[in-house]
């Protein structure tokens, strides 16, 4: 087989050979996810030339998160980390977390251009101040991808589960399943759209299957534990013939503590989302009855298929259907 040229190289990396040109050759002017770019395609074109060490790491995507110290979150990041190991070494997956309840704070990260970066990756919250800066972004014609929740509306491809299947999902195990006849009552935390959007799945179902047991109670909880375990033990006290809860967000530790030392803790049909060492526990417990697992490890993966995709690193379509969530009960640990 003959030694690949310049027009195999700029053919593989999508770019013309003058740029194959002045990128093997050191003269510079080339933006830095184009010379990843060629490096890359001369790499695996074997391309019979030792390449320079400063070339390394060009090609920069970073991920932006929030709330490190949740179990979901560190699951997403430890799944960027398995991921990257395994792409070239000229791309670099920066990971890195931000406050969740400071949106100027993101927009900044966001706009941010101390460190060139070839793509973005969010997980974060949604803000009139955080779309503009992901619009900005995107102006800038760099390709940003919203893992887990959006972060706007309208810019950027998004990567998560249907949460509106998830809500209705939740709704119907609670329905079919409830032990007695009464009350229901869901929580969240109303920042994240994807939380909204699980709310609206849970109503319309009931909404659409009347009945005695019913959806009486919406409640916000900023995912917080201790404002979430009085939130609980508010809603135990106001319905103390509740039937079902629903948490659609977080702090799942916290709802599990106050039902486990509730007299009625385990006649209330709870399905929530995430399997934790918390949640398995308290299905094996009989406190939890159904967890909804957004899988962080799969959302990880297509959003850096869709990334090395959208910066010609890659010819591989990735799956644009939502991504699978995974139904967990006792019987499935």
């Amino acid at each position: 087989m003959s030694k690949p040229n310049y027009r195999d190289i700029a053919r593989h990396a999508g770019v013309g050979t003058a740029t194959v040109e002045r990128v093997l050759n050191g003269r510079g002017g080339v933006r830095p996810d184009l010379v990843a770019r060629v490096v890359i395609a001369a790499r695996a074109l074997k391309y019979p030339r030792t390449l320079p060490d400063t070339h390394r790491g060009l090609l920069r995507i970073e991920v932006l998160m929030v709330r490190p110290e949740t179990t979901f979150y560190r699951r997403l990041s430890r799944a960027f980390e398995r991921i990257a190991a395994t792409l070239d070494p000229l791309v670099v997956v920066q990971r890195s977390f931000t406050e969740e309840m400071k949106p100027e704070a993101i927009a900044r990260r966001i706009l941010s251009t101390e460190t060139p970066r070839a793509a973005l990756i969010l997980a974060v919250p949604n803000s009139p101040l955080i779309s503009a800066a992901v619009e900005a972004v995107v102006a800038r014609g760099i390709p940003v991808v919203h893992v887990v929740t959006r972060a706007s509306g309208h810019t950027g491809e998004f990567v998560g589960i249907d949460n509106q299947a998830a809500g209705r999902t939740a709704a119907f195990f609670i329905a079919r399943m409830a032990r007695a006849q009464g009350p229901v009552v869901a929580l969240c935390h109303p920042i994240y759209q994807v939380h909204r959007d699980r709310i609206r799945g849970f109503s319309d179902y009931f909404l659409k299957h009347p009945g005695p047991i019913a959806f009486e109670w919406l409640g916000f909880t900023r995912d917080e534990e201790h404002f979430s375990a009085e939130t609980l033990a508010m809603v135990l006290e106001r319905h103390p013939d509740l039937v079902g809860l629903y948490n659609a967000g977080g702090a799942n530790a916290a709802l599990i503590s106050v039902l486990q030392r509730h007299p009625r803790g385990r006649d209330i049909l709870f399905v929530g989302h995430e399997l934790t060492d918390y949640t398995r526990a308290a299905l094996g417990e009989g406190i939890m009855d159904v967890v909804l697992d957004q899988a962080p490890e799969a959302q990880a993966q297509r959003a850096l298929d869709l990334v090395l995709r959208r910066i010609g690193l890659t010819d591989i379509e990735p799956d644009r259907n939502p991504i699978r969530f995974i139904t967990i009960t006792a019987e499935g640990l």
